[in-house]
């Protein structure tokens, strides 16, 4: 009888299929078989690149004479210590009775590698009809419509190149230039840190990750604080007073003055001062009123930087650890594909939405979950979110953004405690989309003393909206606080209010206020993942950070990796409490010798481009080759440059 073969990424996931699969077949070794189906697994990586001294013995020896080393005809091999399981998929792959084979890998670039490399050493029964199984989620539901809709796996031929290629890349520019630069460099970096030997390790991202941490710290040490002073006036009654900031105007005496450091604050204290006498006795004017309503809407969904970083800020772990908990959560089919770059859904997705609310309101026993979901029902707040922000087919490639798949409950109690919360997490940024804005009362002043303009603001919540989920009060003390700030505030709005265009306001008195320039804040663990996906740029707006994202620097799957990689080697430091992040002397000196060898090295938009490339193989935008010659031009010129120069 013909069989159908399925290849996961992991037994846990096999055995995931096989469930759904209801194959009833018998556990064998690396494998379960039935009557129509067989299940089988990698365990991650099972196939790697040869190193150099496998194509020649003598390349084990690092010497400029056999620098550029680019094969022509590329060697790989199975690793060792997997090579028992490669060979039970190789023989399950041969099978003559097998008539389809799916590739079951991670629905990604990295998933697809992974499974193409064990096609190609394997060499798969030729009759066999290849396929691509891509789902969302590990739900039953979902692995069945992947099975059901798979498409002929060439269909996934230009998502193999650029993984076949970023695999290339890294591999050349790893092994040529940091063979390169040690050999030129290694002795005197060993010098300067006071080492006997130091090999010098370079990588298409890691070395620009490490130039921007290095750049950042360098940035901070030598930054020189500057004072400056600004003048706060307090007008109204001494009972309902408010206080407005002077900021320059055209109009103002001091436009384009030297005296001025910018154009609310003054250089020296005795000119800030002068000012301010200069003011006496005179009258204050209401210039201008603004009344506004304002509405902000619940932020976008997560995807797999953006939760990397609020973990980080939460719960001070790591970028891979997160990652590591988002994939046992996807296994455990609670969440959706965590390695994804996109932070909102499919319109297919957004029309079926109420089936994962409805498992939530079911299966989550979270007590102020549930809370939030009643609300939802008894408020008729609407599910409809189809033509909202958060659904645009345009900004989807691989995969939608992370939510609650509203099932899973039987795996959830066995969870750590930590999981658990960053479960609550996603839960609640997804809940939020489903919640009104959030609606604030702002009223705007202007105050003119002659020619001279002193500005105030006010802003209060009206409704809450989604703030209820974002932003709940817990803390006694963070309450009271809250409390008494929203009521300065509405005091403040109120007193504004009651201001009348054109009419005179009382001066009670003006100060100076010490003022200065802060040096720019060091990375942590989760906010370089973000610089990392906007190519270099922290961009603290989250809205303009959606707004600008293009090529980033690596991909969702080995941003965390690359930082893990660079605190092993010892080029920086992350600080267990704080995930606040340091180069070390080491990284600093490495720094330094790119900087001074290869600068472009150290550019994110370098770094970039090349990913963007890569993306471009995979949307058949450009060839393969066209990407090769390109990556071995730019090797070859790099190293006669670098070797000319010596």
């Amino acid at each position: 009888m013909a069989k159908k073969l399925i290849i996961t990424e992991k037994p846990s996931v096999a055995m995931e299929f096989a469930k759904v699969l209801n194959t009833n077949g018998i556990r064998k070794n690396g494998y379960i078989e039935s009557d129509e189906w067989i299940i089988t697994w990698c365990v991650g990586h099972l196939v790697t690149m040869s190193y150099p001294e496998k194509y020649d013995e003598n390349l084990k020896f690092w010497r400029l004479d056999t620098l550029p080393f680019i094969p022509n005809d590329w060697k790989y091999e199975v690793i060792p210590a997997v090579e028992n399981q490669f060979n039970i998929v190789k023989q399950l792959l041969q099978r003559e009775d097998v008539e389809v084979i799916y590739n079951a890998g991670d629905s990604g670039r990295e998933g697809e590698y992974i499974q193409r490399l064990v096609f190609m050493m394997a060499k798969p029964n030729p009759a066999a009809q290849m396929k691509r199984v891509w789902i969302d989620s590990q739900t039953e539901d979902e692995i069945k419509r992947g099975i059901k809709e798979a498409k002929n796996l060439n269909e996934y031929d230009s998502l193999s190149d650029a993984a076949y290629l970023r695999a290339k890349e890294d591999y050349l520019i790893g092994i040529n230039f940091s063979r390169l630069l040690s050999i030129i460099f290694g002795r005197r970096i060993a010098k300067k840190i006071d080492e006997e030997k130091v090999s010098i390790s370079v990588g298409r991202v890691m070395t620009c990750v490490l130039g921007m941490v290095v750049s950042r710290e360098r940035e901070i040490v030598n930054f020189v604080k500057v004072p400056y002073y600004k003048v706060i006036g307090e007008f109204g009654e001494e009972e309902s007073s408010f206080k407005a900031e002077w900021k320059v105007t055209e109009e103002s005496k001091f436009f384009n003055s030297t005296k001025l450091y910018n154009e609310s604050g003054f250089k020296k204290i005795e000119d800030a001062q002068n000012f301010i006498l200069s003011l006496k006795d005179k009258k204050a004017i209401v210039n201008e009123v603004k009344k506004t309503k304002q509405k902000e809407n619940a932020p976008l969904l997560f995807n797999l930087a953006e939760i990397q970083n609020e973990c980080t800020k939460r719960f001070k772990i790591k970028p891979d650890e997160t990652l590591e908990i988002m994939q046992g959560l996807y296994e455990k089919k609670l969440v959706t594909y965590p390695r994804t770059d996109a932070r909102v859904l499919s319109t297919a997705v957004s029309k079926v939405i109420s089936k994962n609310l409805n498992g939530l309101a079911k299966g989550y026993k979270d007590q102020e979950v549930q809370g939030y979901i009643r609300k939802m029902v008894d408020e008729k707040y609407s599910t409809d979110i189809t033509k909202s922000k958060y659904v645009d087919d345009s900004k989807i490639t691989d995969h939608y953004a992370i939510i609650p798949t509203g099932q899973g409950f039987e795996n959830y109690d066995k969870l750590p405690d930590l999981d658990k919360n960053i479960y609550k997490v996603i839960v609640k940024r997804f809940i939020q989309i489903f919640y009104p804005p959030a609606e604030y009362s702002k009223v705007s002043a202007t105050i003119l003393i002659e020619k001279e303009q002193f500005s105030v603001s006010g802003k209060v919540c009206i409704k809450q909206g989604y703030l209820e989920i974002a932003k709940p009060q817990k803390e006694d003390l963070k309450k009271e606080q809250n409390e008494k700030n929203s009521e300065q505030q509405e005091n403040n709005l109120d007193i504004l209010t009651k201001l009348k265009k054109n009419s005179e306001v009382k001066v009670i008195n003006f100060e100076t206020k010490n003022a200065e320039t802060s040096p720019p804040s060091r990375y942590n663990s989760g906010s370089i993942i973000l610089a990392m996906e906007n190519a270099g740029k922290l961009i603290e707006d989250e809205e303009l950070r959606e707004q600008i994202k293009g090529a980033g620097i690596g991909t969702s799957a080995t941003r965390g990796g690359i930082i893990e990689k660079l605190e092993r080697i010892k080029y920086i430091k992350i600080n267990n409490k704080t995930q606040i992040i340091t180069p070390t002397n080491k990284g600093e000196a490495i720094y330094d010798v790119v900087n001074s060898s290869m600068p472009d090295m150290l550019n994110p938009k370098l770094t970039a481009s090349w990913e963007k490339g890569l993306d471009m193989v995979a949307k058949k935008e450009i060839k393969s080759d066209e990407f090769m010659v390109k990556l071995e031009s730019y090797i070859k010129a790099k190293i006669n440059k670098l070797v000319i120069k010596r």
